[in-house]
């Protein structure tokens, strides 16, 4: 007698919108900022892990683009792009440098920009841009690397898991929905660095 083991289905792709407080983004958000908590939502996505395991994780980010960043993270889900770890920058006392460290992708933070020229807003600070996999794909800033541990690579033609190149499935996802890449910036390219404006 043979025993026939069933094919198990993945799990589907889910989301999850929620309105979001001020109590809710105690590190991240403050009186000044140019949104208020208002005109942010916490989403709650489905994503591959490293592992190749179904996680789910959140974001938070502008209203006005949760619709795009659902049809984004349900691309790279169905191409079982692999996420590290998907959590609010909160979660780590809204230290940038923290979140990376720990390759976290995440969106909103109310923060100025990183790098040289005029103080100014970041484009996380209106919840307009996320950093994915920022490990595999760090930012180049004046000669340092952020994080410390993407300097492993540095080597961009030697494409590995969770890395964002040109004509691949992250860049590919992000594009399709008009959001730019800041792997393209010649002088200091951020290859975790997706955003609706191009900022």
């Amino acid at each position: 007698m043979f025993v026939t083991a069933a094919l198990v289905s993945p799990p589907p792709f889910t989301q999850a919108v929620s309105r979001v407080t001020a109590a809710q983004l105690p590190y991240s958000w403050h009186k000044g900022c140019p949104v208020g908590p208002s005109q942010l939502r916490r989403v709650r996505l489905s994503y591959w892990g490293f592992d190749r395991a179904a996680h789910r994780g959140a974001l938070v980010v502008n209203v006005r683009v949760v619709p795009e960043v659902v049809r984004i993270f349900r691309r790279l889900y169905v191409k079982r792009f692999p996420v590290r770890r998907m959590r609010p920058i909160d979660a780590y006392q809204g230290k940038d440098e923290r979140s990376l460290n720990h390759d976290n992708t995440a969106g909103f933070n109310c923060r100025y920009v990183v790098g040289p020229g005029p103080k100014r807003w970041s484009v996380h600070a209106l919840g307009l841009a996320i950093d994915v996999d920022p490990v595999e794909n760090p930012y180049l800033e004046g000669g340092r690397v952020h994080p410390k541990a993407g300097r492993a690579y540095l080597d961009r033609s030697r494409v590995r898991r969770g890395m964002a190149v040109l004509g691949g499935v992250l860049v590919s996802a992000f594009a399709s929905q008009r959001w730019q890449w800041g792997g393209r910036w010649t002088s200091a390219p951020d290859y975790q660095h997706f955003s609706k404006t191009g900022g």
